[in-house]
């Protein structure tokens, strides 16, 4: 009679369902978890401040700080995929080149990444727009 062994149990990886579709509802799915990662992911113990992958990466010199613009860079190009005006898109890479900028000075930087959230700017450019060109209509 075989023994019934107790294995723990693993636990379920956790799986964000993002859609993709190149409609607006998909890209403007995938912009709010970008930007939700990028700026709100994590809360710092003691002083309940949320903070995202773009100020913890920025933590390593040079290479986070790139790693940063390309994630941001990314809500850009889905921006541009949603058709956005040219200006309203070099608002958004203005917003990503000046978090890029102030965040590689050592140490200060790093407090302006905790404070400055251009992901956070870009995705309140990209609803303004949806609001206007793609207004949610309910029955």
């Amino acid at each position: 009679m075989p023994e019934a062994t107790s294995s723990p149990q693993r636990p379920r990886p956790i799986r964000a369902e993002l859609p993709l579709g190149n409609d607006p509802h998909s890209i403007r799915s995938r912009i709010e978890a970008m930007e939700h990662l990028l700026e709100r992911s994590f809360t710092v113990p003691g002083i309940n401040q949320p903070v995202g992958l773009d100020a913890i990466v920025g933590l390593v010199p040079v290479v986070g700080d790139l790693v940063s613009a390309a994630l941001g860079a990314y809500i850009v190009w889905e921006a541009r995929n949603l058709g956005l005006p040219r200006w309203k898109l070099w608002r958004m890479a203005g917003n990503v080149a000046f978090d890029t900028a102030l965040g590689a000075v050592p140490v200060a930087g790093d407090l302006f990444d905790f404070l400055f959230r251009s992901n956070t700017r870009n995705l309140r450019i990209v609803k303004r727009h949806l609001e206007k060109q793609h207004p949610i209509i309910e029955q």
